[in-house]
């Protein structure tokens, strides 16, 4: 047994090892400079100068703490391809003359990782629960003249509300995530139906409904309005190897493409962080019939159908974008370092 685990630690220290010394390779046609233009994000124009997009903190020469909290890239920057005196390529910013200034009012922002127009309302609009949580949350108890379905303008009565809290988000109850490996539960993903304020507190609150994406009725949830800033990370690979699966794909559907979240089943507990790049892999097998006309099964070697982008974690459970698909991407899909 101690052999048979040496083996493997070796065999583990000696890929992690041969992935850290792989030349970089350019995308082809990347180009000597590029102008930053509004609409950029870091993937892209990672993925405009680099074959694999996950290495941008190497091309970069970031450390560990520049891949938390990389520098500011903003529209008119230019950036510029070199190489060192081995000839290994890097990328070196040369600022704008546009770039706002301490003593101006600042009218550009910084380019985010990823387009936050896309995973801005999963930082708050999907919640990954590491319990049941939603149990104790305020509850919608009655609707105006018995009405089913609330909209635009309606108003909601709700129990068990914080009196202080006047901003609400509303979702429909949570629903159990399975580990594929385990079958145990290790979470709970809500869906977000809408926005609520609070009118007047009391026992049921009077609540009026903002915001309606979907169908709001009784039962349904509220918890306090909070949202995370969309924060810069540089897009990277894990340092170890990762072996996670899709457990579910945001909207209740079991197949995701470019674009879409799909939520995995390791989190900040198991090394996942912002940023990590994973790249998505099936694993299948397909039955045939041999020389004797017997069903046989047959495993074929893994595909890989997509990349995914962390962009949020928890305990257990991590969000992600799925930012390349030759595939489709499937709910029990692998998710693992690239």
């Amino acid at each position: 047994m101690i052999r048979i685990l040496s083996a493997l630690l070796f065999a583990l220290a000696s890929a992690l090892c041969a992935a850290a010394g792989q030349e970089l390779q350019l995308a082809e046609g990347a180009p000597n400079r590029h102008v930053v233009v509004p609409g950029d994000t870091l993937w892209g124009i990672s993925a405009t100068f680099l074959r694999e997009p996950w290495r941008w903190p190497e091309i970069w020469r970031m450390n560990r703490e520049q891949v938390s909290n990389p520098h500011r890239i903003y529209p008119g920057d230019l950036i510029v391809l070199e190489r060192d005196a081995r000839g290994n390529p890097r990328l070196r910013l040369q600022g704008s003359k546009l770039r706002p200034q301490i003593h101006a009012e600042p009218t550009q922002e910084a380019i985010p990782s990823i387009p936050p127009n896309v995973i801005r309302p999963f930082l708050t609009d999907a919640l990954l629960f590491d319990t049941s949580s939603l149990d104790k949350a305020a509850l919608i108890v009655a609707t105006p003249e018995d009405r089913v379905h609330l909209s635009n303008g309606d108003l909601a009565y709700v129990d068990q509300a914080d009196p202080k809290q006047r901003e609400w988000n509303i979702f429909r109850k949570d629903r159990p995530l399975y580990d594929p490996d385990s079958t145990a539960i290790i979470g709970y993903e809500a869906f977000h139906l809408g926005t609520a304020e609070q009118l007047r507190p009391g026992a049921p609150a009077t609540f009026e409904v903002l915001t309606a994406k979907q169908e709001i009725g009784r039962g349904d949830r509220l918890l306090p309005a909070s949202r995370q800033p969309v924060i810069a990370y540089a897009p990277h690979k894990p340092d170890f190897l990762v072996d996670a699966r899709v457990v579910s794909v945001y909207g209740g559907v079991d197949t995701a493409g470019r674009g879409s979240i799909v939520a995995l089943n390791r989190g900040a507990v198991d090394g996942i962080e912002v940023g990590h790049v994973l790249a998505a892999e099936r694993n299948r097998a397909v039955t045939q019939r041999d020389e004797n006309d017997r069903q046989t099964l047959v495993t074929i070697p893994d595909q890989r159908v997509g990349l995914l982008f962390v962009f949020r974690t928890f305990d257990r459970l991590s969000y992600a974008l799925v930012v390349q698909a030759e595939n489709t991407i499937d709910v029990n899909d692998f998710a693992r370092t690239p």
